[in-house]
């Protein structure tokens, strides 16, 4: 994956997707840079998080590039570490983006806790503060927040729903057990 911290793009392109969790929205820049991925059902969510981070940049409604739906369609196919080619970038605070580069480094088909998260980025007592970064992450599944869970071992919450959670560690699961036994 490659994340980079760019100025605030001119537009934002909209895209609605189908995938086997329903109904998605990918949201890129002028150069096809992900900016957003979320479930649609979470539409206002992710107009949010725009505003908050590129401000009154018109989000306009438009085709997203191709690679990035091959990609996402072979993610879902089984190939979970197609993904690592994708392009993104975000807004956010300093502390946020860490967080966000942070998860990136959780291997497919493994989980870390929000503690184990916050020692990622040296920062152990900011476990709180973690949480709030990992929900505030625009670019799911690509900057993959699914991969924290609660320090017990449980499902905790997701902003795509816990079910969708599952689902995506299972999926990932599987591709990473069929990876080890090839």
């Amino acid at each position: 994956m490659t994340a980079r911290h760019d100025d605030t793009p001119e537009t934002l392109i909209l895209t609605r997707l189908d995938g086997p969790l329903g109904a998605m929205l990918l949201v890129t820049d002028e150069a096809g840079v992900v900016r957003a991925l979320d479930f649609a059902d979470f539409e206002s969510r992710t107009r949010r998080l725009m505003r908050l981070h590129y401000g009154a940049t018109p989000l306009v409604a438009g085709a997203p590039p191709a690679e990035i739906v091959v990609v996402l369609e072979r993610y879902f196919a089984g190939e979970a570490g197609a993904l690592s080619t994708v392009h993104w970038a975000t807004g956010g605070t300093d502390f946020q983006r860490s967080v966000w580069r942070a998860l990136t480094e959780i291997r497919v088909g493994e989980t870390d806790s929000y503690a184990g998260l916050a020692a990622r980025i040296g920062r152990p007592t900011a476990v709180r503060a973690v949480g709030l970064a990992n929900g505030s992450n625009p670019v799911g599944i690509i900057v993959p927040c699914h991969r924290v869970i609660g320090k017990s071992g449980a499902l905790t919450g997701y902003a795509g729903g816990v079910e969708r959670k599952r689902w995506l560690l299972d999926h990932e699961r599987r591709w990473a057990e069929r990876r080890v036994a090839a």
